[in-house]
Protein backbone atom coordinates (compact mmCIF):
# COMPACT_ATOMS: atom_id res chain seq x y z
CA UNK A 1 0.00 0.00 0.00
CA UNK A 2 1.14 3.54 -1.04
CA UNK A 3 1.89 5.97 1.96
CA UNK A 4 0.20 9.40 1.92
CA UNK A 5 2.71 12.39 1.00
CA UNK A 6 0.85 15.13 0.17
CA UNK A 7 -2.50 15.35 3.00
CA UNK A 8 -4.55 18.75 2.73
CA UNK A 9 -7.67 19.29 5.21
CA UNK A 10 -9.34 22.00 5.25
CA UNK A 11 -6.93 24.76 3.21
CA UNK A 12 -8.17 27.72 2.73
CA UNK A 13 -6.19 30.99 1.63
CA UNK A 14 -7.60 34.49 1.83
CA UNK A 15 -6.37 37.43 0.52
CA UNK A 16 -7.63 40.82 0.52
CA UNK A 17 -8.48 42.75 -2.92
CA UNK A 18 -6.34 45.45 -3.95
CA UNK A 19 -4.00 45.28 -0.86
CA UNK A 20 -0.54 44.12 -0.28
CA UNK A 21 -0.20 41.78 2.58
CA UNK A 22 -3.34 41.90 5.52
CA UNK A 23 -4.12 45.67 4.71
CA UNK A 24 -4.18 47.76 7.71
CA UNK A 25 -2.60 47.73 11.32
CA UNK A 26 -5.90 47.60 12.87
CA UNK A 27 -6.26 44.21 10.77
CA UNK A 28 -3.22 42.65 12.03
CA UNK A 29 -4.43 43.80 15.68
CA UNK A 30 -7.91 42.39 15.64
CA UNK A 31 -6.03 38.82 13.97
CA UNK A 32 -3.81 39.29 16.93
CA UNK A 33 -6.17 40.06 19.91
CA UNK A 34 -8.05 37.01 18.48
CA UNK A 35 -5.24 34.47 18.64
CA UNK A 36 -4.45 35.68 22.35
CA UNK A 37 -7.86 34.97 23.57
CA UNK A 38 -7.80 31.65 21.69
CA UNK A 39 -10.71 33.13 19.18
CA UNK A 40 -11.02 32.21 15.68
CA UNK A 41 -9.89 34.86 13.00
CA UNK A 42 -12.23 37.43 12.73
CA UNK A 43 -11.61 37.69 9.05
CA UNK A 44 -12.10 34.00 8.64
CA UNK A 45 -16.22 34.57 8.62
CA UNK A 46 -15.91 37.12 6.03
CA UNK A 47 -14.85 36.74 1.75
CA UNK A 48 -16.37 36.29 -1.39
CA UNK A 49 -16.05 33.43 -3.25
CA UNK A 50 -13.48 33.28 -5.62
CA UNK A 51 -15.10 34.11 -8.85
CA UNK A 52 -13.27 36.59 -11.57
CA UNK A 53 -16.44 36.72 -13.66
CA UNK A 54 -18.87 38.98 -11.64
CA UNK A 55 -17.90 42.63 -9.79
CA UNK A 56 -17.88 41.67 -6.09
CA UNK A 57 -18.33 44.53 -3.00
CA UNK A 58 -16.13 42.03 -0.69
CA UNK A 59 -12.94 43.41 0.93
CA UNK A 60 -11.66 39.59 1.03
CA UNK A 61 -12.03 37.04 -0.90
CA UNK A 62 -10.85 33.23 -0.81
CA UNK A 63 -8.42 31.77 -3.38
CA UNK A 64 -9.30 28.64 -2.15
CA UNK A 65 -11.94 27.20 0.44
CA UNK A 66 -11.78 24.25 2.39
CA UNK A 67 -9.62 22.24 0.35
CA UNK A 68 -9.75 18.28 1.39
CA UNK A 69 -6.83 16.27 -0.68
CA UNK A 70 -4.71 13.26 -0.17
CA UNK A 71 -2.20 11.97 -2.72
CA UNK A 72 -0.25 9.27 -2.56
CA UNK A 73 3.46 8.37 -3.35
CA UNK A 74 4.08 7.78 -6.89
CA UNK A 75 0.99 9.04 -7.96
CA UNK A 76 0.55 11.43 -10.97
CA UNK A 77 -2.30 14.16 -10.41
CA UNK A 78 -3.18 16.92 -12.94
CA UNK A 79 -5.05 20.14 -11.81
CA UNK A 80 -7.20 21.74 -14.27
CA UNK A 81 -9.54 24.88 -13.95
CA UNK A 82 -10.41 27.84 -15.76
CA UNK A 83 -8.03 30.54 -15.08
CA UNK A 84 -8.31 32.26 -11.85
CA UNK A 85 -9.29 28.91 -10.25
CA UNK A 86 -6.85 28.68 -7.68
CA UNK A 87 -4.26 26.57 -9.21
CA UNK A 88 -1.25 28.17 -8.77
CA UNK A 89 -2.42 29.23 -5.23
CA UNK A 90 -3.11 25.53 -4.61
CA UNK A 91 0.89 24.98 -6.07
CA UNK A 92 2.36 27.50 -4.26
CA UNK A 93 0.60 26.52 -0.55
CA UNK A 94 2.11 22.80 -1.29
CA UNK A 95 5.40 24.43 -2.58
CA UNK A 96 5.30 26.84 0.61
CA UNK A 97 5.94 30.13 -1.23
CA UNK A 98 2.92 30.98 1.01
CA UNK A 99 1.38 29.94 4.55
CA UNK A 100 -2.84 28.39 4.32
CA UNK A 101 -5.07 31.26 5.99
CA UNK A 102 -7.02 28.37 7.61
CA UNK A 103 -6.44 24.51 7.66
CA UNK A 104 -3.18 22.36 7.76
CA UNK A 105 -0.91 20.57 4.69
CA UNK A 106 1.10 17.94 5.73
CA UNK A 107 3.62 16.70 3.65
CA UNK A 108 6.69 13.61 3.76
CA UNK A 109 9.42 14.77 1.59
CA UNK A 110 11.44 17.39 -0.50
CA UNK A 111 9.47 19.01 -3.12
CA UNK A 112 10.99 20.75 -6.12
CA UNK A 113 8.69 23.13 -7.85
CA UNK A 114 8.60 25.08 -11.32
CA UNK A 115 5.65 27.51 -10.83
CA UNK A 116 6.94 30.67 -13.19
CA UNK A 117 10.08 31.04 -15.36
CA UNK A 118 12.80 31.56 -13.72
CA UNK A 119 11.76 30.56 -9.81
CA UNK A 120 14.58 29.67 -7.60
CA UNK A 121 17.28 31.42 -9.88
CA UNK A 122 19.43 34.23 -9.45
CA UNK A 123 19.76 36.23 -12.35
CA UNK A 124 23.23 37.33 -12.18
CA UNK A 125 24.77 33.83 -11.34
CA UNK A 126 25.23 31.43 -14.01
CA UNK A 127 23.28 28.18 -14.98
CA UNK A 128 25.75 26.08 -13.34
CA UNK A 129 25.96 28.40 -10.02
CA UNK A 130 22.26 27.81 -10.22
CA UNK A 131 22.30 24.37 -10.72
CA UNK A 132 24.22 24.11 -7.10
CA UNK A 133 22.02 26.96 -5.34
CA UNK A 134 19.06 24.65 -6.31
CA UNK A 135 20.74 22.04 -5.09
CA UNK A 136 21.51 23.35 -1.65
CA UNK A 137 17.53 24.55 -1.40
CA UNK A 138 16.71 21.03 -1.41
CA UNK A 139 19.18 19.60 0.68
CA UNK A 140 21.65 17.74 -1.64
CA UNK A 141 25.76 18.41 -0.98
CA UNK A 142 27.67 19.68 -3.31
CA UNK A 143 29.07 16.31 -4.31
CA UNK A 144 25.39 15.05 -4.97
CA UNK A 145 24.76 17.75 -6.68
CA UNK A 146 28.20 17.30 -9.06
CA UNK A 147 27.04 13.64 -9.39
CA UNK A 148 23.62 14.75 -11.72
CA UNK A 149 25.30 18.01 -13.45
CA UNK A 150 26.06 16.12 -16.65
CA UNK A 151 22.17 14.74 -16.78
CA UNK A 152 21.13 17.91 -15.89
CA UNK A 153 22.59 19.76 -18.70
CA UNK A 154 22.76 17.24 -21.17
CA UNK A 155 18.76 17.36 -20.82
CA UNK A 156 18.27 21.18 -20.71
CA UNK A 157 20.51 20.92 -23.77
CA UNK A 158 22.02 24.65 -22.86
CA UNK A 159 26.15 23.60 -22.53
CA UNK A 160 26.62 26.08 -24.42
CA UNK A 161 25.21 28.70 -22.04
CA UNK A 162 26.52 27.04 -18.96
CA UNK A 163 28.56 29.40 -17.41
CA UNK A 164 26.51 32.25 -18.25
CA UNK A 165 24.35 34.32 -16.72
CA UNK A 166 20.54 33.05 -16.27
CA UNK A 167 19.81 36.47 -16.98
CA UNK A 168 20.56 36.25 -20.46
CA UNK A 169 19.03 33.53 -21.19
CA UNK A 170 15.35 33.26 -23.00
CA UNK A 171 12.29 32.55 -21.52
CA UNK A 172 12.48 29.29 -23.08
CA UNK A 173 16.05 27.85 -21.70
CA UNK A 174 15.18 29.27 -18.03
CA UNK A 175 12.64 26.87 -18.55
CA UNK A 176 14.44 24.06 -19.98
CA UNK A 177 17.18 24.27 -16.97
CA UNK A 178 15.24 25.19 -14.32
CA UNK A 179 12.69 22.32 -15.15
CA UNK A 180 15.73 19.62 -15.59
CA UNK A 181 17.39 20.75 -11.91
CA UNK A 182 13.72 20.32 -10.55
CA UNK A 183 13.65 16.77 -12.06
CA UNK A 184 16.96 15.27 -11.64
CA UNK A 185 17.65 16.57 -7.96
CA UNK A 186 16.33 13.52 -6.85
CA UNK A 187 12.88 15.06 -4.79
CA UNK A 188 9.83 12.82 -3.74
CA UNK A 189 7.61 15.52 -4.70
CA UNK A 190 8.00 17.21 -8.11
CA UNK A 191 5.32 20.42 -8.64
CA UNK A 192 5.28 21.92 -12.09
CA UNK A 193 3.02 24.97 -13.37
CA UNK A 194 1.75 25.47 -17.05
CA UNK A 195 5.26 26.55 -17.14
CA UNK A 196 6.11 24.06 -19.73
CA UNK A 197 4.04 25.67 -22.10
CA UNK A 198 6.85 28.26 -22.90
CA UNK A 199 9.22 25.70 -23.90
CA UNK A 200 9.06 24.25 -27.84
CA UNK A 201 6.83 21.45 -29.19
CA UNK A 202 9.98 18.74 -28.59
CA UNK A 203 10.84 20.05 -24.98
CA UNK A 204 7.22 19.34 -23.81
CA UNK A 205 7.15 15.94 -24.91
CA UNK A 206 10.68 15.13 -23.41
CA UNK A 207 9.51 17.01 -19.66
CA UNK A 208 6.50 14.78 -20.25
CA UNK A 209 8.38 11.70 -20.61
CA UNK A 210 10.75 12.33 -17.40
CA UNK A 211 7.67 13.12 -14.96
CA UNK A 212 6.62 9.67 -16.28
CA UNK A 213 9.82 8.18 -15.54
CA UNK A 214 10.24 9.66 -12.78
CA UNK A 215 7.11 8.80 -11.28
CA UNK A 216 6.72 4.74 -12.15
CA UNK A 217 10.93 4.11 -11.81
CA UNK A 218 11.87 6.56 -8.43
CA UNK A 219 8.19 6.13 -7.35
CA UNK A 220 8.05 10.00 -7.01
CA UNK A 221 4.98 12.29 -6.62
CA UNK A 222 3.99 14.35 -9.75
CA UNK A 223 1.28 17.39 -9.82
CA UNK A 224 1.34 19.24 -13.06
CA UNK A 225 -0.81 21.77 -14.07
CA UNK A 226 -1.79 22.55 -17.54
CA UNK A 227 -4.62 23.67 -19.99
CA UNK A 228 -3.60 21.64 -22.59
CA UNK A 229 -5.90 18.99 -21.83
CA UNK A 230 -4.12 16.39 -24.38
CA UNK A 231 -0.67 16.28 -21.92
CA UNK A 232 -3.04 16.27 -18.62
CA UNK A 233 -4.48 12.68 -20.51
CA UNK A 234 -1.10 11.43 -21.12
CA UNK A 235 0.43 12.12 -18.37
CA UNK A 236 -2.28 11.86 -15.17
CA UNK A 237 -4.57 8.93 -14.92
CA UNK A 238 -6.14 11.30 -11.79
CA UNK A 239 -7.08 14.82 -12.00
CA UNK A 240 -9.04 17.18 -9.97
CA UNK A 241 -11.25 20.12 -10.95
CA UNK A 242 -10.92 23.84 -9.32
CA UNK A 243 -13.76 26.02 -9.63
CA UNK A 244 -13.88 29.19 -7.71
CA UNK A 245 -11.37 27.92 -5.09
CA UNK A 246 -13.26 24.55 -4.34
CA UNK A 247 -12.51 21.15 -5.69
CA UNK A 248 -15.89 20.32 -8.03
CA UNK A 249 -14.85 17.71 -8.96
CA UNK A 250 -11.82 14.42 -8.33
CA UNK A 251 -11.34 11.12 -10.64
CA UNK A 252 -10.37 9.59 -13.78
CA UNK A 253 -8.82 12.33 -16.01
CA UNK A 254 -10.89 11.72 -18.93
CA UNK A 255 -13.56 11.86 -17.15
CA UNK A 256 -12.80 15.05 -15.05
CA UNK A 257 -11.66 16.67 -18.35
CA UNK A 258 -15.35 15.90 -19.95
CA UNK A 259 -16.73 17.85 -16.69
CA UNK A 260 -14.55 20.56 -17.22
CA UNK A 261 -15.25 20.62 -20.99
CA UNK A 262 -19.01 21.02 -20.68
CA UNK A 263 -18.82 23.53 -18.15
CA UNK A 264 -16.59 25.96 -20.49
CA UNK A 265 -18.56 24.91 -23.64
CA UNK A 266 -21.93 27.56 -23.60
CA UNK A 267 -21.33 27.74 -27.33
CA UNK A 268 -24.97 27.31 -29.18
CA UNK A 269 -24.99 25.57 -32.78
CA UNK A 270 -26.69 28.46 -33.77
CA UNK A 271 -25.76 32.35 -33.79
CA UNK A 272 -27.28 35.19 -33.29
CA UNK A 273 -25.69 38.53 -34.88
CA UNK A 274 -24.54 41.00 -31.93
CA UNK A 275 -23.49 44.13 -33.69
CA UNK A 276 -20.80 45.29 -30.79
CA UNK A 277 -19.11 41.77 -30.20
CA UNK A 278 -19.14 40.80 -34.05
CA UNK A 279 -17.80 43.88 -35.75
CA UNK A 280 -14.03 44.87 -36.01
CA UNK A 281 -11.80 47.35 -38.04
CA UNK A 282 -15.11 48.11 -39.77
CA UNK A 283 -16.00 44.32 -40.60
CA UNK A 284 -19.08 42.64 -39.47
CA UNK A 285 -20.54 39.69 -39.15
CA UNK A 286 -23.93 39.39 -40.26
CA UNK A 287 -24.94 36.07 -40.07
CA UNK A 288 -23.21 32.38 -40.13
CA UNK A 289 -24.63 28.86 -40.74
CA UNK A 290 -23.05 25.52 -41.86
CA UNK A 291 -24.88 22.74 -42.96
CA UNK A 292 -24.40 19.76 -46.03
CA UNK A 293 -23.64 20.69 -49.30
CA UNK A 294 -27.32 19.65 -50.12
CA UNK A 295 -27.82 23.22 -48.87
CA UNK A 296 -29.46 21.97 -45.00
CA UNK A 297 -28.46 24.18 -42.72
CA UNK A 298 -27.53 23.62 -39.17
CA UNK A 299 -28.96 20.01 -40.06
CA UNK A 300 -27.70 16.65 -38.57
CA UNK A 301 -23.75 16.36 -39.88
CA UNK A 302 -22.28 13.31 -40.27
CA UNK A 303 -18.29 12.15 -40.65
CA UNK A 304 -17.90 11.15 -44.02
CA UNK A 305 -20.29 14.10 -45.38
CA UNK A 306 -19.47 17.83 -47.28
CA UNK A 307 -20.13 20.13 -44.60
CA UNK A 308 -20.20 23.96 -46.19
CA UNK A 309 -19.93 26.73 -44.24
CA UNK A 310 -21.37 30.14 -44.94
CA UNK A 311 -20.19 33.50 -43.44
CA UNK A 312 -22.26 36.88 -44.50
CA UNK A 313 -20.37 40.35 -43.29
CA UNK A 314 -20.57 43.86 -43.99
CA UNK A 315 -17.29 45.89 -44.79
CA UNK A 316 -17.84 49.22 -43.58
CA UNK A 317 -14.17 50.66 -45.09
CA UNK A 318 -14.03 52.78 -47.99
CA UNK A 319 -10.91 51.35 -49.35
CA UNK A 320 -10.54 47.71 -50.61
CA UNK A 321 -8.29 45.13 -48.64
CA UNK A 322 -7.14 41.81 -49.71
CA UNK A 323 -7.88 39.09 -46.72
CA UNK A 324 -7.45 35.32 -45.83
CA UNK A 325 -10.92 34.39 -44.79
CA UNK A 326 -9.98 31.31 -41.99
CA UNK A 327 -12.20 28.82 -39.97
CA UNK A 328 -10.20 27.61 -36.67
CA UNK A 329 -11.88 23.82 -36.16
CA UNK A 330 -10.80 22.90 -32.61
CA UNK A 331 -12.11 19.87 -30.53
CA UNK A 332 -14.24 19.90 -27.12
CA UNK A 333 -11.43 20.72 -24.98
CA UNK A 334 -10.51 24.11 -27.29
CA UNK A 335 -7.44 22.64 -28.85
CA UNK A 336 -6.58 22.94 -32.51
CA UNK A 337 -7.48 20.16 -34.96
CA UNK A 338 -7.36 21.96 -38.37
CA UNK A 339 -7.93 25.00 -40.45
CA UNK A 340 -9.73 25.85 -43.23
CA UNK A 341 -7.57 28.83 -44.48
CA UNK A 342 -7.47 30.12 -47.56
CA UNK A 343 -3.61 31.18 -47.29
CA UNK A 344 -2.97 27.77 -47.38
CA UNK A 345 -4.39 27.22 -51.13
CA UNK A 346 -2.75 31.60 -51.68
CA UNK A 347 -5.85 32.14 -52.27
CA UNK A 348 -6.68 35.80 -51.32
CA UNK A 349 -9.89 37.92 -51.78
CA UNK A 350 -10.30 41.64 -52.34
CA UNK A 351 -13.61 42.76 -50.24
CA UNK A 352 -14.98 46.51 -51.22
CA UNK A 353 -17.45 48.11 -49.19
CA UNK A 354 -20.90 46.68 -49.14
CA UNK A 355 -21.84 43.16 -48.04
CA UNK A 356 -19.53 39.80 -48.82
CA UNK A 357 -20.07 36.55 -48.32
CA UNK A 358 -17.82 33.64 -47.53
CA UNK A 359 -18.27 30.07 -48.39
CA UNK A 360 -15.86 27.17 -47.10
CA UNK A 361 -16.56 23.57 -48.39
CA UNK A 362 -14.73 20.73 -46.09
CA UNK A 363 -15.27 17.43 -48.34
CA UNK A 364 -15.72 14.33 -47.28
CA UNK A 365 -15.17 15.22 -43.35
CA UNK A 366 -13.32 12.36 -41.80
CA UNK A 367 -13.45 13.57 -38.28
CA UNK A 368 -14.91 11.13 -35.52
CA UNK A 369 -18.26 11.59 -34.15
CA UNK A 370 -17.85 14.64 -31.43
CA UNK A 371 -18.59 17.75 -30.57
CA UNK A 372 -16.38 20.56 -32.32
CA UNK A 373 -15.38 24.49 -31.78
CA UNK A 374 -15.27 26.66 -34.34
CA UNK A 375 -13.22 30.11 -34.82
CA UNK A 376 -13.59 32.50 -37.38
CA UNK A 377 -10.55 34.77 -38.34
CA UNK A 378 -10.56 37.51 -41.42
CA UNK A 379 -6.46 37.94 -41.84
CA UNK A 380 -5.01 40.96 -43.31
CA UNK A 381 -3.11 39.29 -46.57
CA UNK A 382 -0.17 41.69 -46.23
CA UNK A 383 0.75 40.56 -42.48
CA UNK A 384 -0.94 36.78 -42.44
CA UNK A 385 -0.53 37.60 -38.41
CA UNK A 386 -2.91 40.75 -38.66
CA UNK A 387 -6.06 39.66 -37.78
CA UNK A 388 -8.94 42.11 -39.29
CA UNK A 389 -11.18 40.24 -37.65
CA UNK A 390 -11.85 37.36 -35.09
CA UNK A 391 -14.70 35.66 -33.33
CA UNK A 392 -13.51 32.71 -30.71
CA UNK A 393 -15.47 29.93 -30.11
CA UNK A 394 -18.53 30.95 -32.47
CA UNK A 395 -20.49 27.97 -32.72
CA UNK A 396 -20.46 24.14 -31.79
CA UNK A 397 -20.66 22.01 -34.42
CA UNK A 398 -21.98 18.07 -33.84
CA UNK A 399 -20.72 15.68 -35.88
CA UNK A 400 -22.90 12.52 -36.05
CA UNK A 401 -21.53 8.66 -36.42
CA UNK A 402 -22.00 7.36 -39.79
CA UNK A 403 -20.35 3.91 -41.70
CA UNK A 404 -17.48 5.68 -42.86
CA UNK A 405 -15.74 2.80 -44.65
CA UNK A 406 -18.85 1.32 -45.86
CA UNK A 407 -18.29 -1.86 -44.16
CA UNK A 408 -21.26 -1.93 -41.59
CA UNK A 409 -19.77 -0.93 -38.72
CA UNK A 410 -20.22 2.63 -37.15
CA UNK A 411 -18.88 2.27 -33.84
CA UNK A 412 -15.74 2.80 -34.36
CA UNK A 413 -13.11 3.75 -31.81
CA UNK A 414 -14.64 7.92 -31.29
CA UNK A 415 -11.49 9.67 -30.48
CA UNK A 416 -9.57 9.12 -33.84
CA UNK A 417 -9.40 10.57 -37.30
CA UNK A 418 -10.75 8.86 -40.03
CA UNK A 419 -8.37 8.19 -43.15
CA UNK A 420 -9.34 6.99 -45.91
CA UNK A 421 -6.92 3.62 -46.94
CA UNK A 422 -6.73 0.75 -48.49
CA UNK A 423 -5.03 -2.48 -47.28
CA UNK A 424 -4.22 -5.58 -49.52
CA UNK A 425 -2.19 -9.05 -48.91
CA UNK A 426 0.52 -9.81 -51.59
Amino acid sequence: MMKTVLKLENVSKQYRLGQIGTGTISHDLNRWWASVRGAEDPYALVGGVNDRSRASSDEYVWALKDINLEVKQGEILGVIGKNGAGKSTLLKLLSQVTQPSNGSIKIKGRIASLLEVGTGFHPELTGRENIFLNGTILGMTRKEVKSKLDEIVEFAGVAKYLDTPTKRYSSGMTVRLGFAVAAHLDPEILVVDEVLAVGDIEFQQKAIGKMQDVSREGGRTVLFVSHNMESILNLCPKSILLKNGMIDSMGESSIIIEEYAKQNTSISSGFSPDAIQYQQNGIQLLDFVYGNSAGTLNNSIINGANIVFKAKFKYSNKSANQIYPVIVINDKYNQRISALSSLLLKKKFEVNEGVFTVIWELKDCNLAPSTYLLDLFIVDSVSSNQKLFEANGLVKLQLGDSDFYGSGITNAKRDRIYFPFSVDIV
